[in-house]
């Protein structure tokens, strides 16, 4: 997880680096964009997981 933090940060650099480069509608921008989108998707569903996890384990401590 801690990983998946590092690259979305480093990849929101590169994007704010490159829409300032070629523009906010330039495909190279929009490609950066489409790319964290993906990363900050697969983020917030592992997150979703990890909650629903613990709520699981803390449902069936209390049986």
């Amino acid at each position: 997880m801690e990983e998946l933090e590092k690259e979305i940060d480093l990849l929101r650099i590169e994007l704010i680096k490159i829409a300032k480069e070629t523009g906010i509608n330039s495909h190279d921008t929009l490609s950066y964009s489409q790319k964290l989108d993906e990363l900050i998707t697969i983020y917030q569903k592992s997150k979703i997981d990890n909650i629903q996890k613990v709520d699981q384990k803390s449902f069936f401590h209390y049986l």
